[in-house]
């Protein structure tokens, strides 16, 4: 290591970052100067690999100069617009560069700044919809436990992960959800999506809660492909697509939550995709511009556009809604050239092609201590750890702690490690993060109570922060 002088570190005082047990985080900062390929450069110099492609949203890997260059380009010649009432050339070409890229069908692009705007903006889209088309009636959405759709109202309340709703009280009202796909009892350690059970579950959809909803009260249904924040959960073989029919039959909306699947995370552009489903609006985010610039997007069928244009009286706004950094210009160049990206190097072929590759590195985890299950579909793996009574998540924790030690850098949430590296990965970094795991697994292990205890890791990083000057 060439540095490890307390001068590398910024004052951390006032930051308050998201997502984070900040006293703790605080006392032992993980801390990325620069990036580069699939690597970062933590403080000290070490590269690092990155196992989880930014936060699921750099699947070209870092430092992608054409993208740098494009929004350099940019500022320079028009840095913004206004989004209300007037706009510029970029916004209409970057839109239909995404229309081109989505599924069929799926052709009117609507521009947020998040995956967290971009599913409520779904969810307004629905409600308006409905309203639109004489149905007001219809204001209920159905999520579905475990989901994940951002952190905004409409996306907590449809939302079903338990810690990130419990601290804010109420959200929206007529909210109900379904339940998970998730079934360790009959799939654990299932290779890709599960076979069993997917018809029946979605048929509860059509059971459980229109029993309790007359239907004709029901705008949409959100689910996401595969369920990423809440530890990797792939659907069974028929379920997405029974929940379509469904839907169909009862005139709801279905509305698929792209945020994480999209741009070739499993080996397709979409989920909608590998499972041979076409919602009718789909939302996405992250990988839009390899998270250079914060952007999102709604994309909708034809016809629930045309809906709005046809039956809003004339002159009027057709939907009251939308961002002051909506369809940024510097967003605009980002996403043309991600986009480019991906089709000079069809980096979704090349995600299908490791995805093999990936599942037998992932699967020899199996019998490691405390591996309770694993879960992977195109170049997304979970790894579920048994949980310990009253220290749920400690396992996981320690591991993610140890993988960074051992300069790997990997996800976790509750007890499951998440891998999802960038689509530009190497066979023999996907041997480093997986033999990088192991040793992690067995070390943290080994050491029983003692290693379960985060101070027992990233003692350089305890020693910087401890010399940190105290602010008032």
């Amino acid at each position: 290591m060439k540095n490890t002088s307390t001068d590398l570190l910024p004052d951390l005082s006032h930051y308050w970052v998201p997502f984070t047990a900040n006293r703790q985080f605080k006392s032992m900062p993980r801390l990325f100067k620069a990036a580069r390929g699939n690597y970062y450069t933590a403080m000290d110099d070490r590269q690092v690999l990155d196992g989880t492609a930014g936060l699921w949203c750099v699947p070209a890997g870092h430092g992608r100069e054409e993208i740098a260059t494009a929004v350099g380009k940019q500022l320079l010649t028009l840095d913004y617009a206004p989004a209300f009432q007037s706009s510029h050339p970029l916004a209409f070409e970057a839109a239909s560069r995404v229309a081109d890229y989505m599924p069929k069908g799926l052709d009117r692009i609507f521009f947020t700044n998040s995956g967290s705007e971009s599913a409520d903006t779904a969810l307004k889209i629905a409600l308006a919809y409905h309203r639109v088309c004489g149905n007001p009636l219809r204001n209920k959405l159905i999520g579905r436990e475990r989901g994940y759709h951002g952190v905004n109202f409409g996306g907590i309340s449809v939302g079903g992960i338990a810690g990130n709703r419990k601290a804010f009280g109420n959200a929206l009202s007529g909210v109900d959800h379904i339940r998970h796909p998730l079934d360790i009892a009959n799939n654990a350690f299932t290779k890709g999506v599960p076979q069993d059970g997917g018809i029946a579950l979605a048929n509860e959809f059509e059971l459980r809660i229109l029993a309790l909803h007359d239907p004709a009260t029901i705008a949409a249904l959100i689910v996401e492909p595969m369920q990423g924040s809440a530890g990797v959960i792939v659907p069974p073989a028929g379920y997405l697509k029974r929940l379509s029919e469904i839907c169909t039959q009862y005139g709801i909306l279905l509305i698929f939550d792209e945020v994480i699947t999209g741009f070739g995370r499993l080996g397709t552009k979409f989920g909608a995709d590998y499972f041979d489903v076409i919602p009718d609006i789909l939302t996405c985010a992250k990988g839009l511009t390899n998270g250079v610039v914060p952007m999102g997007a709604v994309a909708v069928k034809r016809e629930i556009y045309d809906a709005f244009m046809e039956k809003s009286p004339t002159g009027a706004i057709e939907l009251p809604h939308g961002y002051t950094y909506s369809a940024i210009p510097i967003a605009c160049a980002a996403a043309i050239a991600t986009l480019d990206i991906f089709k000079q190097e069809k980096l979704e072929d090349r995600a299908a092609s490791l995805s093999p590759y990936l599942e037998v590195a992932a699967h020899s985890l199996k019998g490691l201590p405390m591996v309770k299950d694993i879960r992977n579909i195109g170049l997304v793996v979970g790894i579920e750890f048994e949980s310990i009574a009253g220290k749920v998540g400690a396992f996981a924790f320690a591991v993610y702690l140890k993988c960074y030690e051992l300069g790997l850098h990997v996800r976790y949430t509750g007890d499951i490690i998440a891998i999802s590296p960038p689509l530009t990965i190497e066979k023999h970094e996907i041997d480093r993060i997986f033999s990088t795991l192991s040793d992690a697994i067995k070390y943290v292990a080994n050491q029983g109570e003692t290693g379960l205890n985060a101070n027992n890791y990233l003692k350089i990083e305890q020693s910087w922060a401890a010399h940190q000057p105290i602010q008032s």
